[in-house]
């Protein structure tokens, strides 16, 4: 019997997930932050695409010369299988974090953390529409309608703690959505090329499609500073680390199996946001993000 990647192993396989879950649930905090750092106000939209560009490219690149230097093999069968690649940087990258960017910077941190978690339902949605192995079943079912509740919560409470806007939670489910997309995308990926080298690959090709439009719409950092740069180098750690485990975690173990790790990210992102950027943390985030996590457990509770 050929043995179990590391990546297989339940242990390690929670750990890496964790690892990433928690990874990106600090990513909220750190963009406000780099963006007061760098003088980046809510209506610089080209600004915002620079930054996020500058980010997912020299983080795409690191992976990539990780990847030379670990001896991966950079082969791609054939051109039609570049094609999925650049589909797959859309996904993966430009359009999710053009979206993610765009809603943060007019939703505050800790609410847009817990609407992200909507990502991790539409995975499960998704997986069963177009994976025959994946079949809707009734704890799925009210897994969903548990986990949407969390959501919808996030509306009530009235004006003081936020309604929903189209520029802020609109462009956040949007990037949630693209996000649940590229997860179902990424097993393919891997049978395209070594996952590692792809994710290098969709990292860099999206960077690079953020940047270009970004300048052209006279995007520009407005002041550089040392710890703004720090904020920066941590949100590329994020994005290697990150989609480094994840993507590698999805090619070789259930999708859903997976995507559980994911009803961190909101938890973490609302904490780290109310500490960080000092927001206030209504009760609503609360029984949002308990709503979000008890649709995840009642959906992954049992056989995968």
């Amino acid at each position: 019997m050929e043995a179990k990647s590391i990546f297989q192993r339940p242990l390690w396989a929670s750990l890496f997930a964790l690892t990433a879950a928690i990874a990106w649930g600090w990513a909220y905090p750190l963009i406000k932050l780099g963006f007061a750092e760098f003088g980046i106000t809510p209506d610089m939209t080209g600004s915002k695409m620079l930054f996020a560009g500058i980010r997912f490219c020299l983080a795409g690149l690191l992976i990539l010369a990780v990847a030379q230097t670990a001896g991966r093999s950079f082969r791609v069968r054939n051109g039609v299988d570049w094609w999925y690649i650049l589909l797959f940087s859309l996904m993966n990258t430009t359009l999710h974090y053009a979206f993610f960017y765009f809603g943060l910077s007019h939703s505050e941190g800790s609410r847009a953390a817990i609407l992200n978690s909507l990502s991790v339902f539409s995975v499960v949605i998704f997986a069963c529409i177009f994976f025959k192995t994946d079949k809707m079943t009734m704890r799925k079912i009210i897994g969903c309608v548990v986990g949407f509740a969390g959501i919808l919560s996030l509306n009530l409470g009235g004006k003081e703690s936020g309604y929903f806007t189209w520029l802020g939670d609109g462009m956040i489910i949007l990037n949630a959505l693209c996000g649940a997309t590229a997860s179902l995308m990424i097993r393919g990926l891997g049978q395209r090329v070594d996952v590692f080298v792809g994710t290098g690959l969709s990292l860099a090709i999206g960077g690079v499609l953020l940047v270009v439009p970004g300048l052209l719409m006279d995007g520009v950092l407005p002041r550089v500073t040392l710890v703004g740069c720090i904020y920066l180098l941590l949100l590329i750690a994020i994005s290697t680390v990150g989609f480094a485990l994840y993507n590698k975690l999805l090619t070789c173990n259930p999708v859903g199996k997976i995507a559980i790790y994911n009803s961190l990210i909101p938890v973490v992102g609302a904490i780290t946001s109310c500490i960080c950027l000092h927001e206030t943390f209504y009760w609503k985030y609360a029984v949002a993000g308990l709503l979000a996590a008890g649709g995840i457990f009642i959906i992954n509770r049992g056989k995968q």
